[in-house]
């Protein structure tokens, strides 16, 4: 038992479940787990280290990182460094339970720098290995999986051959599970094998089963008697299948992931989906394949192996990279195809036609292409690596660029960065000018969401170059108004106003209505920052209505917005939260958490303006909660200024306070002096308002005083880079708090 009688954990911080492959170590510490997560109520965290996978094994840097999101670190924060990232989960962990599970590891190393430092925590390892290092160096407990004993081998073949034939001699059963190890995940294959063929005597099949020997020893090492029988029984139920589904079954090995769908399959083997269907049924019904979903499938990764090690034996140069081929062109195609319906107003690669036997899908609406995307992104992200380790640079960087407008809505950014990197080095490989430039497009959108703004802006400069030496006037227009954004969210309000008017011009000499509209709601954005109501009005109206007569839902809501603080700023309330629920009804429409997360911060606010207080809290708690999971800790740390606006105005000031502090630690990380400034404001106010604790230390009334008027300095020192309207009008009230609380 790795828990003890009182519920506590054993005294032992590791627990090492390791077994020959076909041991079925996965599920028994995923059972186990299920059952003890009470006792470890701070939470679990699982990944599979995938180290027999024959794909790369997930590195513990990837694993840390998956890890400190989980727990709330923002994606762009992770350390780089191994032992930094290390040091930052241990400390995380510290004084909390955690039940914390390494599934499929291949070394120590791998899970060594994944170990959680408390005592309270449990980390369970299972691998095919001993990992004698974390016994001897980490105090771990090894729990050796010995193979079923010899009723429940047997018990297990009669259960999976009931019905199917005659009842067998419990001798031959018996030699037939001892040929297989007694490990459950062969006993499987070799009783589907015996149901399958009714009629065949016991007899026969062992035999078969004995001439197999020897046929696969790519996976393992070592001549044990476990892992030779799974290598047998791998090669038996093979070398059963009929020569398409056998076929079928190795060129899966050469898919991009261990999960797959059936028109991707089809691609692969060159077949009509039905007659694809029809294999796959055969390979589930061998367990060589498992079936998750309808039309949906996946390997067990030792499975994966082998038929990717039988792709490479039985099946020529040629053929296997045009089977490759034609499963990443379906790929390309079909991602294509998502991003008519998620991004309609951008602009389309030109892709030769697909390939013979490559059937693309088409999507119905656009909560079918959602639907597609979320399901494929990780598969998506391994085919431009898969492009590359091919050599296919063409496809590599299409892939890539074509994955940045059609992922999920909700996909963390930081997923895709790297994918982007790499296409950009194919297209640079390739002399491929436009291809470069609409990559570093792609990623400079994608470091402004996790705040790399320094990053952003440099992608946009090099990407209008490239539009502007190739004299491409919509691709300039196009990085002018990324370049105003990231002066926007820096607050360099003049610069954003001038890049968006410059970007406006040439969309309307271009006659591109759509994007004039949309960078019109950018500039409106810039004239209400800047505290210049009437000019924002303006622009808001007639990007409303522009939007409205494109049927651009995401411009509409962007504007509704806008509109919505305008609104609340003016007095009406009422029509402010109107116009901020309009807004995330849409964002709500289109499965955007982007937006979603962003909008429920006007939300809160128009809430708040209400006195709706407790909504506005559960709008910017859900809002961070977004933020969080994207990796933009700016909006986070705006959410955590909404919750405390809401904290304060139900009187919970001392919360309220902790909410502010946090927000002013991370504007003040980011280097946003702005919103630093605004968060010292209001924690200067509620620790004047707290007649309670505050972060623990009993304040008396002139403590709180001098405290709130220290952090109203600094707020007044950091507005004075700033000189617009609302600037002014903030210092203006900021000096009367001053003066007052002196």
């Amino acid at each position: 038992m790795l828990v003890g009688a009182d519920g506590d954990p054993l005294v032992i911080s590791v627990c090492v479940i390791a077994g020959t492959a076909g041991v079925g170590k996965t599920s028994l510490a995923l059972r186990w787990a299920h059952q003890v997560r009470d006792r470890f109520p701070d939470g679990q965290l699982y990944v599979n280290l995938r180290g027999y996978d024959p794909g790369e094994p997930v590195a513990a840097r990837d694993a840390l990182h998956r890890f400190l999101t989980a727990l709330g670190v923002p994606a762009g924060s992770v350390p780089q460094d191994l032992d930094a990232a290390a040091a930052q989960y241990r400390s995380l962990l510290a004084d909390r339970r955690f039940l914390v599970v390494l599934d499929n590891a291949a070394t120590v190393g791998q899970v060594r720098p994944l170990l959680p430092g408390s005592g309270q925590c449990l980390a369970v390892v299972t691998s095919r290995s001993m990992l004698s290092g974390l016994v001897v160096r980490d105090g771990a407990r090894r729990v050796t999986l010995g193979t079923l004993p010899q009723p429940e081998a047997v018990a297990l073949l009669r259960a999976v051959t009931a019905g199917y034939r005659p009842e067998d001699d419990l001798d031959k059963l018996t030699e037939l599970a001892g040929l297989c190890a007694r490990l459950p995940l062969a006993l499987r294959i070799a009783a589907e094998r015996a149901a399958s063929h009714p009629h065949m005597r016991l007899d026969d099949l062992i035999a078969d089963l004995r001439d197999e020997s020897a046929l696969w020893d790519a996976l393992s090492t070592g001549d044990d008697e476990e892992a030779e029988a799974v290598r047998t029984v791998f090669a038996w139920s093979y070398r059963a299948l009929p020569d398409r589904a056998a076929r079928l079954f190795r060129l899966l090995g050469l898919h991009p992931g261990p999960e797959f769908g059936l028109y991707a399959a089809a691609a692969l083997a060159q077949m009509t989906p039905a007659r694809t269907r029809q294999l796959l049924d055969s390979l589930v019904g061998a367990h060589l394949v498992e079936q998750i979903a309808p039309d949906r499938y996946q390997f067990h990764d030792l499975l994966r192996a082998y038929a990717t090690d039988q792709a490479q034996h039985e099946e020529p140069e040629e053929s296997r990279a045009a089977a490759l081929g034609r499963v990443l062109e379906w790929y390309l195609h079909t991602a294509d195809a998502a991003q008519g319906w998620l991004s309609p107003a951008e602009e389309r690669l030109t892709l030769t036609p697909p390939g013979e036997g490559v059937r693309p899908l088409a999507f119905a609406d656009y909560d079918a292409a959602v639907d597609w995307s979320e399901r494929e992104n990780a598969n998506l992200l391994r085919a431009v690596r898969s492009a590359v380790d091919a050599g296919d640079d063409r496809l590599a960087w299409q892939l890539s660029a074509v994955l940045w407008w059609a992922q999920s809505p909700s996909a963390p950014v930081a997923e895709w960065l790297e994918a982007g990197r790499v296409g950009l080095a194919a297209a640079r490989r390739s002399g491929e000018g436009r291809a470069e430039g609409l990559l570093l497009t792609g990623l400079g959108m994608g470091h402004t969401r996790i705040n790399e703004l320094a990053e952003s802006l440099e992608c946009h400069r090099r990407a209008r170059e490239i539009w502007r030496e190739s004299g491409d006037r919509l691709g300039e227009a196009h990085s002018l108004n990324l370049m105003g954004l990231i002066h926007l969210r820096r607050r360099q309000l003049a610069d954003a106003a001038l890049h968006f008017e410059q970007a406006i011009e040439v969309f309307r000499a271009q006659r591109s209505e759509h994007w004039e509209a949309t960078t019109l709601s950018n500039l409106a954005g810039t004239h209400y920052r800047a505290g210049r109501l009437p000019e924002a009005r303006a622009a808001v109206e007639q990007a409303l209505a522009a939007h409205r007569a494109l049927g651009n839902q995401r411009g509409e809501g962007n504007v509704l917005r806008i509109l919505s603080d305008l609104e609340r700023e003016r007095g009406e309330p009422e029509k402010a939260l109107k116009s901020a629920q309009a807004a995330l009804d849409i964002a709500l429409g289109l499965r955007d958490q982007r937006l979603e997360g962003f909008w429920l911060l006007t939300l809160a606010d128009a809430q708040g303006a209400e006195g709706r207080f407790e909504e506005a809290l559960v709008s910017a708690q859900r809002s961070a909660m977004l933020h969080r999971r994207l990796g933009d800790r700016s909006r986070e740390a705006l959410a955590w200024q909404g919750a405390g606006a809401a904290f304060g105005a139900c009187e919970r000031h001392a919360e309220a306070a902790d909410f502010h502090r946090r927000a002013v630690s991370v504007h003040r990380e980011l280097g946003d002096g702005w919103h630093e400034a605004l968060a010292l404001e209001s924690l200067g106010v509620e620790l004047l308002s707290a007649e309670s604790l505050v972060s623990g230390e009993a304040r008396s009334s002139a403590e709180s005083r001098a405290a709130a008027l220290e952090h109203w300095a600094g707020a007044l020192e950091l507005l004075g880079e700033y000189d617009d309207p609302r600037a002014a009008a903030v210092r203006e009230r900021i000096e009367g708090r001053v003066a007052r609380a002196r």
